[in-house]
């Protein structure tokens, strides 16, 4: 075992290095995190690690799900916005290049492992992209791949995370949809009518598969709306933050 992993019960802990960090905006950075000597750290698109956080003498763990495919290899990439009262990302936001960092992981059911049969419509709202942009990144590098649509939302346009990119690979792949949404909260709760009229009232197939990403309740409001539609509940995943 390379010398920067140890081994805690049935757990993995990684010495990593953040290698690089991109400031999204004024509250969001993304951190890409090197961890020298293992060459291939294996995930499902989709996964998250627990990042630990040293408080006062103790440490505390933080849950950021990776905003690359495994294709993509290493650097892992992790994607946050600063919290007023939230101790981890004060901490993470203090942290520059070549900082140690240890985590655990990966970990997580919300994935992605093959490209679905049918159409596959993702719905997130601000840093909540992360997991999701994991598994468009992986799916759009599959041959074959069903269409793609992902409908984002932020408060503005700078909150609009990886957003050029996004319109690269809609340019590049005819089979993948970007559509952006600026709203007043920034919440999915901006995209409930516009998936209703368009998933459920507007067409009687069910055979789309969702992804559903973002803060509070409202992930479950978009949740509730398309199985009650009649879409099976296999085909509406979502993860809750």
């Amino acid at each position: 075992m390379p010398d920067n992993v140890v081994q805690r019960g049935a757990r993995r802990v990684y010495q990593g290095v953040i290698e690089h960090v991109t400031a999204h905006n004024a509250d969001t950075r993304s951190l890409l995190i090197r961890v020298p000597e293992v060459n291939e750290f294996h995930f499902v698109p989709g996964q998250f690690i627990s990042v630990a956080i040293p408080i006062d003498e103790r440490r505390e763990t933080r849950a950021y799900s990776l905003a690359l495919s495994p294709q993509d290899g290493q650097p892992l990439e992790i994607c946050l916005n600063l919290i007023a009262e939230g101790v981890g990302s004060h901490y993470l936001f203090g942290l520059g290049p070549g900082a140690p960092l240890s985590f655990t992981g990966p970990f997580g059911l919300f994935t992605l492992e093959h490209p679905r049969e049918y159409e596959t419509v993702f719905v997130a709202e601000g840093t909540a992209i992360a997991p999701i942009r994991a598994m468009i990144r992986h799916a759009l590098g599959t041959s074959g791949h069903p269409p793609l649509t992902l409908l984002y939302t932020a408060a503005d346009q700078a909150h609009l995370l990886y957003r050029a990119e996004f319109e690269t690979l809609a340019s590049q792949h005819p089979n993948f949809r970007f559509e952006q949404r600026v709203s007043a909260s920034g919440r999915l709760s901006a995209l409930l009518d516009e998936i209703e009229a368009r998933y459920v009232r507007a067409d009687a197939g069910r055979e789309r598969h969702f992804y559903v990403c973002g803060v509070g309740n409202d992930v479950l409001r978009v949740r509730d709306l398309l199985r009650a539609a009649g879409y099976a509940r296999r085909a509406v995943e979502y993860e809750r933050w």
